[in-house]
């Protein structure tokens, strides 16, 4: 039986001085995707707490659930349903491509590759790739569009026996997947190994600074196991040889995410330079700087819980949109089931025909907004508001609002 285990070390520095300050209570694994013919009473939940380390400044889970237990086979979230999701991705390419002088002697190596959504952009002008990721349906579909998959946890393990055949990376991409390692030092250990002594490495991920100062506590779940500053970046990745050169920021990407640049040698970049410093002054490397956060989140969820209320009260119908699993996170944080949603739009078929985690509101195709009309639309998938606002222009000119959960609850 799966048990969370309580995190006493910091997963990146070692530290014992780990200060927690953020208690969301028990909630089920946020992708768990519930069958509706399932014994609904066996469904599990685990303590979700964050802390920070006063050493390395990395926060992280006070408690964790084994890898295994979260990304299995039945991992639903396939990358490709997001627009906006695949043109960030092809401009990043593309980007690399021209940065790095990417050719057919090169090799694109992408930790957590996912369905294949990023590397194909290389496999179409000829650049070899190889795709690493742990989930077999998604790793699947890469395959399917020729995407080269490797379906293991990658570490330094892999990254070894990767070597010892010969393959040392251009560039490695590691998107969304450093905030899903347990054993963090093995993980970059494994991309010091597996990177060429020439190469890049870009690794994606929401910046703390972000879900810290617009209470984006939703990001919180056991899948994320680390939210990371710059500074605990750059800590990290010294400690293996590698040294964070320049840094990205994008702001509409799920709510504020940074691009890490890192490499063997150490060149810093004024850019990168900036970051840091911005971030000392800011006292983000205090403990001090995470403290009222708890309130403002509960005040945030308040906040939801009374407009929701007050238009069930008026005799409104609500339905969500996106089953992801920051919506798991909110929906359950804040009690939000069937007594306040008609249901929950995703696109991703893999998801529909299946039961939000812990609070059993069924998610159901796009179709159903037009099918079974509802007043107002609950952006659970926030990070993708102004796409999901476009794609639903239909429900919005019949009269349709949308509600934005987070940092305060409006509608829009």
């Amino acid at each position: 039986m799966t048990e969370a285990t309580p995190v006493t070390n910091c997963r990146s520095c070692g530290g014992e001085r780990l200060t927690r300050f953020l208690d969301l209570g028990s909630t089920p694994i946020a992708n768990a995707l519930v069958d509706p013919a399932a014994d609904l009473t066996a469904e599990r939940s685990y303590p979700l707490q964050v802390a920070v380390c006063a050493d390395c400044t990395l926060v992280q889970l006070a408690a964790e659930l084994p890898a295994d237990a979260i990304f299995d086979a039945d991992y639903p979230y396939y990358s490709s349903f997001s627009d906006a999701l695949l043109r960030h991705s092809a401009d990043h390419a593309k980007s690399l491509v021209a940065l790095r002088g990417l050719d057919a002697s090169s090799l694109v190596v992408e930790v957590a590759s996912n369905d294949g959504y990023l590397l194909r952009n290389f496999n179409e002008q000829g650049i070899p790739v190889l795709g690493i990721d742990p989930s077999p349906g998604p790793a699947k579909a890469a395959q399917a569009i020729g995407v080269t998959t490797i379906v293991d946890f990658f570490g330094d393990a892999l990254a070894q026996r990767l070597r010892s055949e010969g393959k040392r990376a251009s560039v490695i991409i590691a998107n969304n997947v450093m905030a899903h390692v347990p054993n963090l030092n093995d993980f970059v250990a494994g991309l010091a190994t597996l990177l060429a002594d020439n190469g890049l490495l870009t690794v994606e991920n929401p910046y703390v600074k972000e879900l810290i100062e617009h209470v984006e506590f939703d990001t919180v779940y056991h899948e994320h196991f680390c939210y990371f500053s710059c500074t605990a970046v750059d800590r990290l990745m010294r400690r293996h040889g590698l040294f964070l050169n320049d840094i990205e920021f994008f702001a509409d990407l799920h709510g504020g995410t940074c691009r890490w640049h890192i490499e063997k040698v150490d060149r810093r970049t004024p850019r990168a330079a900036a970051y840091l410093d911005d971030e000392q002054a800011r006292g983000m490397l205090e403990p001090s700087y995470y403290t009222d956060f708890s309130e403002a989140v509960h005040a945030g969820i308040g906040h939801l819980q009374a407009l929701l209320r007050d238009l069930k009260a008026d005799g409104k119908r609500i339905a969500a949109y996106g089953a992801a699993a920051k919506g798991s996170t909110l929906a359950n944080t804040a009690g939000i089931g069937t007594e306040t949603l008609e249901y929950v739009v995703d696109r991703n078929p893999h998801k529909q025909g299946h039961l939000m985690p812990g609070v059993h509101v069924p998610i159901v195709g796009p179709e159903a907004i037009t099918d079974d009309p509802v007043d107002y639309l609950l952006l659970f998938a926030w990070n993708y508001k102004e796409e999901v606002m476009r794609q639903q222009h239909e429900f919005a000119h019949r009269g349709g609002r949308f509600i934005i959960p987070l940092p305060i609850a409006q509608i829009a």
